[in-house]
């Protein structure tokens, strides 16, 4: 059995868990430390160690972040700090916890959770995932090959970015009624459709766990499910990713 750590960062907390990456089960409790402000390298390595030392791990290492990820160094920055960009993270997170560390585009990891255990198994056509936090992020895959760092939530919609309009951040942020937010989802996600024409829409994050408050409202042809990993999409995502990378058997096939 492989298990691999799965560590979720995004700019509101930073959460860990083992994960036997053939089932896509959480083997320990999950333990969560809140995402360091200003959230700078140093700072959030500190907090990636505390997160190793807690599961006394020694092992490979999976991570999200929140930016357009490439060969592990990051190219943007969103909900955290921009000295991010240009940085190695994987180096810098390897260099604090002593693991070997592989980083993903966090809302990746959730698609490839979703696609491996989740709402979009064994799913063909074009497969959206939504991921609504802090911000919003976005996984395409199209015949189960993902299209990777679409980053589709800074669209504009009028004179903001989408995710400063339909983040569930927001949602918080201004206390918006179910129905009042998701008329900003609903519009959000015809944007998407207009410009892809997806099949499905999974839509994750913690407010997913409500699904039943808004997706009933929302108008788009694509079916809309929610993600069947919930908030743990992420942790499992990052540790499936780690473990079909590192592997020299056949790729699974949104690991394009």
């Amino acid at each position: 059995m492989a298990r691999v750590l799965g560590i979720d960062i995004g700019g509101t907390g930073m959460k860990a868990a083992p994960v036997d990456t053939a089932t896509g089960e959480l083997v320990a409790d999950r333990e969560r430390i809140l995402t360091p402000h200003p959230a700078v390298p140093d700072s959030m390595a500190a907090v990636f160690a505390q997160l190793t030392k807690h599961f006394e791990w020694t092992g490979p290492v999976g991570a999200t972040f929140p930016a357009v990820v490439k060969g592990g160094v990051a190219r943007t920055a969103a909900n955290i700090d921009r000295s991010w960009i240009g940085t190695d993270v994987a180096k810098t997170f390897a260099r604090a916890s002593g693991c070997d560390v592989t980083v993903v585009n966090d809302a990746d990891a959730a698609g490839v959770a979703e696609m491996e255990f989740g709402a979009g198994k064994g799913r063909q056509g074009v497969v959206m995932m939504v991921t609504l936090g802090t911000g919003i992020g976005t996984a395409l895959f199209v015949d189960g090959r993902m299209v990777p760092n679409t980053e589709l939530g800074h669209i504009m919609m009028g004179k903001k970015e989408a995710e400063a309009r339909a983040s569930d951040a927001v949602r918080q942020r201004l206390d918006l009624s179910w129905g009042k937010w998701a008329k900003r989802l609903d519009a959000y996600l015809l944007e998407l459709e207009r410009l892809l024409s997806p099949d499905l829409f999974i839509l994750g994050g913690g407010v997913s766990k409500q699904h039943d408050k808004f997706i009933p409202r929302l108008t788009t042809h694509a079916a809309v499910v929610a993600a069947g990993l919930l908030n743990e999409a992420g942790i499992v995502g990052a540790a499936v990713f780690t473990d079909r990378a590192g592997n020299a058997t056949p790729a699974t096939s949104w690991n394009a």
